[in-house]
């Protein structure tokens, strides 16, 4: 059980570091470059929707994540399950 949740952990953190990288490259450009102004161009964003989307068949995505703490309780009670409260304080890509 520990290693198929060690590689799933392990996959999803990749596929996420992947991900914030495309995000960083992209963010990098756009300052350096100017690219996200007027110039840029109707293919030029398609290509870059299309890399910054995460994959549909991802492991986070199966799981069905509430915003409620109160509704994620009642369901919890209701099928005698555990919460897994993800909380974090300070901005989203610092993690502080």
């Amino acid at each position: 059980m520990h290693l198929e949740v060690d590689s799933s952990l392990s996959l999803i953190y990749t596929q996420n570091m992947k991900s914030a990288v495309r995000l960083g490259v992209v963010g990098l450009i756009s300052t350096l470059f100017g690219v996200l102004h007027a110039d840029l161009s109707p293919e030029a964003f398609r290509y870059l929707m299309k890399e910054l989307q995460a994959p549909e068949k991802t492991g986070w995505r199966s799981i069905p994540w509430k915003t409620s703490l109160l509704e994620a309780q009642r369901i919890g009670a209701r099928q005698r399950k555990p919460l897994f409260i993800w909380a974090m304080d300070g901005h989203p890509l610092g993690c502080t």
